[in-house]
């Protein structure tokens, strides 16, 4: 059974907090049948709250969400931070598409149907009604088939937790594919996605049943799949929905920041225009009025009275100015929400060659990389693309040291100075709080520290965590944050734009567009590509 192409969700008012925070603040949307909606906002803004509260995760402290029919399934998928123990492939998959929760409602409502409980048919009906939805019957021949088409077919009884961070990402990218919800809400899903499985992903949100809502910061997915975008404001924490897809919601958010930029300064004009008229007019009323009656010029009581009458003029015509003044209809002052200003410091220059593989092969159990030959030059900007699994991340590891060679051999200059963003952004020591580990690392005091940290929206409740409890998004600026204290000359990034926010990757971008030394990135956000200069690219297969 297909999902329903004509479910439609509907979303009023909904407010919710975090930890005592305001993250959505009345935010009211609607999922009309067929359409695909983009969620974009500033990290932290509660585009993920707004997901789960879409799927009934967590509940709204105010507001209402409907589906209709009443019967729709709405089913989130969501970025995992880590594997369950003990979950294989398989039942991840049941699991992540909703199977596993209307099989085990299917089995307690058969358990009630037998013993004879009131309501049980009912139950029961509606149970197997959902399981069917959900396509659960013919799961798992589509498990095998498309597993093997991913190229990870004999994969399905491992454990999740033994899968490689390539063959995890083919699992979650399963997940999405094998959904049959009514109504599909995908969180991050392109995060640790090679370009064949975003063209994958693409091309099954181009070719979906149901309503689909997304909250990506890949600009180029959402430019090839979305038919709005909704944009949760980090001031008020309400949305507005723009139609017309990715490329529309640019050039109409930016036509409506010019209005309000200019409405406004208009209205500023006109204010300070009537405030300063107001205040000439009361002055030259009261200096008129008090120079009559103390120095009266001459004894003539008809001119002395026509001055008295006209400086009350002057003084009436300041009240209207200011009565005009305060019936002005005030125009608020558009929004300037925090935003990254990030530069790179670059350590002195190294030699004419940084660093260099020679014949270097890596063996990571069953995994073989080289042998290899690479040498990095002085300002050297590479881009390493390839599917997961490719051994990029691997090759890195080598060049820089950090893992032996069984074969070959490798340099790295002296005076080479490394800056480098690991894919799972653990830079920062975990056992102290973020504040400690970077004043350790970066020889700051604890002023300074909190000072830079701050550029980087990272605040008191923050800044005094351990950096493993922060979200994925906080974790890349706080590393960020260091190669602006640091000197580098060597910069190497692996998919830096995961799990950052639109404003903090156009910024990114801009700081890595200044940066003279030695780049070495590694992603698979085609924009990012695009915008970076590159002296050459490097594919591994």
């Amino acid at each position: 059974m297909a999902p329903s192409s004509s479910a439609t969700l509907v979303a009023t008012d909904l407010v919710a907090a975090r930890a005592g925070r305001t993250v959505l603040g009345g935010v009211s949307v609607t999922i009309a049948p067929a359409s695909c909606i983009g969620v974009v906002g500033p990290n932290g803004v509660g585009k993920s709250t707004l997901l789960q509260v879409l799927a009934g995760s967590i509940a709204a402290e105010r507001g209402a969400v409907r589906t209709d029919p009443p019967g729709a399934t709405v089913g989130l998928l969501a970025q995992e931070p880590a594997a369950v123990p003990g979950e294989t492939v398989r039942e991840l998959l049941l699991r992540r598409t909703g199977v596993a929760a209307a099989e085990a409602a299917l089995g307690a409502a058969a358990s009630d149907l037998a013993a004879g409980r009131p309501g049980a048919d009912g139950r029961y009906s509606d149970a197997l009604d959902r399981l069917t939805a959900l396509a659960g019957p013919e799961l798992d021949a589509r498990i095998d088939e498309l597993l093997g088409s991913l190229g990870i077919g004999t994969l399905g009884d491992r454990p999740t937790a033994e899968l490689s961070g390539g063959q995890a990402a083919k699992a979650a990218l399963a997940a999405v594919m094998l959904s049959r919800f009514d109504i599909t809400l995908l969180d991050e899903p392109t995060n640790d996605l090679d370009f064949e499985g975003i063209d994958l992903l693409r091309s099954f949100v181009e070719r979906r049943h149901g309503a689909m809502v997304i909250v990506s910061h890949d600009r180029d997915f959402l430019d090839r799949t979305v038919t709005s975008v909704l944009e949760i404001d980090e001031h008020d924490h309400r949305g507005r929905l723009y139609g017309g897809g990715w490329s529309s919601y640019l050039a109409e958010r930016a036509t409506a920041r010019r209005h309000a930029e200019d409405d406004y300064a208009v209205y500023e004009a006109q204010r300070r225009e009537l405030t300063a008229r107001a205040r000439r007019e009361r002055e030259w009323a009261t200096k008129g009025v008090r120079g009559e009656q103390k120095s009266p010029r001459d004894n003539d009581r008809a001119q002395r009275a026509f001055r008295i009458e006209r400086t009350e003029q002057l003084a009436s015509r300041s009240r209207r100015t200011q009565r005009a003044l305060q019936s002005m209809e005030v125009v608020d002052k558009p929004w300037e929400g925090w935003q990254l200003r990030y530069t790179i410091e670059q350590a002195p220059r190294a030699g004419s060659i940084v660093a260099r593989l020679d014949a270097a092969v890596v063996e990571r159990g069953t995994f073989r990389l080289g042998p290899i030959d690479l040498q990095l030059d002085w300002a050297d900007r590479v881009a390493l693309t390839g599917p997961n699994g490719a051994g990029k991340s691997t090759l890195v590891a080598a060049l820089l040291g950090r893992i032996p060679l069984a074969g070959g051999t490798r340099w790295l200059g002296p005076s080479v100075v490394v800056g480098e963003l690991g894919q799972a952004r653990g830079g920062l020591d975990p056992e102290r709080s973020v504040a400690d580990s970077l004043a350790l690392r970066c020889h700051l005091d604890r002023s300074a520290t909190r000072s830079l940290l701050a550029k980087f929206g990272l605040g008191a409740d923050e800044v005094d965590r351990p950096s493993p409890t922060l979200s994925p998004g906080q974790r890349t600026r706080a590393e960020l944050a260091t190669f602006q204290a640091l000197g580098v000359n060597l910069l190497v990034l692996d998919e830096p734009t995961n799990h950052l926010d639109l404003p903090a990757i156009e910024q990114l971008e801009s700081a890595l567009d200044g940066y003279d030394g030695t780049l070495v990135v590694i992603s698979h956000d085609r924009r990012l590509l695009e915008s970076v200069r590159l002296t050459r690219r490097i594919a591994l297969d």
